[in-house]
């Protein structure tokens, strides 16, 4: 005899979401936005724009990002075992953000100032907050990888942060 508690009424059981109409829910939460950082194994640095990133655990210090395996990125960060999260502002967010969400673009770093901290992920120089990782563990997720990062090194600096909500950027205004 089926859980009530947690099986689906028979009336829902086969009803799914359309991914187009996930996607519109989803995009009533709003989130961050961040540049997810890391380098090819001929040193080339690699990026892309990620809004799923999520604190795991303080004790040891790990944060998760959600990337698609289709991304131009994804094998990048896998082969390298490390990444940089790049949280963004929103005086200069929006337009890194668009740049890094592209795929298939040879240079993405052209005119972006960075650096490297413990890793050799690039940590770019106008991150509102950034947070250095090695990966830890990575798990699938349907159509995206978990990767769990070890926080070797992180900052912050006064500033807003931008916002991404249903399709579009805003800001928080404390």
């Amino acid at each position: 005899m089926p859980d009530k508690e947690t099986e689906p009424c028979p009336e829902h059981r086969h009803r799914l979401i359309d991914p187009i109409e996930f996607r519109r829910v989803l995009g009533h939460f709003a989130t961050g936005v961040a540049i997810v950082t890391s380098r090819h194994a001929d040193g080339r640095p690699c990026g892309l724009t990620v809004n799923a990133l999520c604190s795991v655990s303080l004790h040891p210090l790990l944060i998760l990002v959600c990337v698609e395996r289709d991304a131009d990125s994804h094998a990048c960060i896998g082969a390298a075992g490390a990444y940089a999260v790049n949280v963004l502002g929103e005086q200069r967010g929006e337009n890194l953000s668009r740049r890094f969400a592209t795929w298939g673009v040879d240079d993405k770093f052209r005119g972006v100032a960075y650096r490297e901290e413990m890793t050799g992920a690039p940590v770019l120089d106008d991150a509102l907050a950034w947070m250095d990782c090695r990966v830890v563990e990575t798990h699938a997720g349907g159509d995206h990888t978990i990767f769990i990062g070890e926080v070797a090194a992180a900052d912050a600096r006064e500033g807003t942060p931008l916002v991404y909500y249903r399709g579009g950027y805003g800001r928080f205004i404390p």
